[in-house]
């Protein structure tokens, strides 16, 4: 991860003063590459024979659950799930201007730029070294063909997973995000039961409801209301759909149609990569 690190912060260092302008803070030191160690327990058909740990991105629109299907994978592989809207998120929570011009962006459904998104992620890199992490998944990033290249010039990504979901299914499960005021919880309040058409299969993804002492504490992301969510697919369609096509042209990239919800989903994603999971086998032998 030292090499996506300096190739990162090389990229982002033109546009360095104003970033620091905005945020009053500088990038770290460089650390010393860490050392490569055996791929997880559990993983099969996809392992490396060098033995390191993988090296994954998903893609998928806002809202398509990227980062719940990349922090299973993350827990089961042992390795970091990088969450860019995670970056983000940290970076509006924290005091001072960059926060604020941060905050107008993402309220307008805007992606932020490439610039910002380098520098937050560099650092997160950084930290990662520091604690001795290796391999990753990431989850938002490369989101343009720019940053799809800078990948590509300093490391082997082995998997990029595009998951696919229903519009009208994503648009109501955007729209139906809750979070715990106090606790920080996610929750669902949608229920999604939609016809399949021309002789698809019906898609029910039933709601993530919170447990009673959250009920009365649900808020809504300031930037989950319709028109923002409709800007941010239009977006990512005409900006980032390109990046699926870089990778598929390099046979890297395994398209996964959602079928449902978690329950639904999570074995057959798994069947697709080639996993077993721990829990699945003791509950089949249980």
């Amino acid at each position: 991860m030292a090499g996506i690190s300096r190739a990162i912060r090389a990229c982002a260092a033109a546009s360095r003063r104003t970033l620091a302008a905005a945020s009053g803070a500088a990038l770290p030191k460089e650390e010393a590459a860490a050392g490569v160690r055996t791929a997880a327990t559990g993983r099969r058909g996809r392992d490396q024979e060098d033995g390191r740990r993988v090296q994954w991105v998903f893609l998928g629109c806002p809202g398509v659950g990227k980062g719940t299907y990349a922090s299973r994978l993350s827990q089961l592989l042992v390795v970091p799930h990088i969450a860019t809207g995670d970056l983000v998120r940290d970076a509006l929570a924290s005091p001072g201007p960059f926060s604020k011009t941060l905050a107008e962006i993402v309220n307008h459904g805007k992606l932020v730029s490439d610039e910002i998104i380098i520098n937050l992620l560099s650092r997160r890199l950084e930290e990662g070294e520091e604690k001795g992490e290796l391999g990753f998944i990431l989850d938002g990033f490369p989101r343009t063909i720019r940053q799809a290249e800078i990948l590509e010039g300093v490391t082997d990504i082995d998997l990029v997973i595009n998951l696919k979901l229903r519009e009208e299914a994503l648009l109501a499960k955007c729209l139906g995000r809750r979070m715990c005021s106090q606790c920080g919880g996610n929750f669902n309040v949608a229920s999604i039961d939609i016809e399949g058409g021309n002789g698809g299969a019906r898609m029910y993804m039933p709601p993530l409801l919170p447990p009673p002492q959250c009920e009365s504490k649900l808020i809504t992301r300031a930037d989950d209301t319709e028109e923002v969510v409709k800007e941010r697919l239009r977006v990512y369609h005409d900006l980032t759909e390109p990046v699926e096509e870089f990778y598929r042209a390099r046979g890297k990239l395994l398209e996964f149609n959602l079928p449902g919800g978690i329950p639904e989903s999570w074995p057959k994603l798994l069947q697709a990569l080639n996993i077993e999971d721990p829990e699945n086998k003791k509950s089949a032998a249980a």
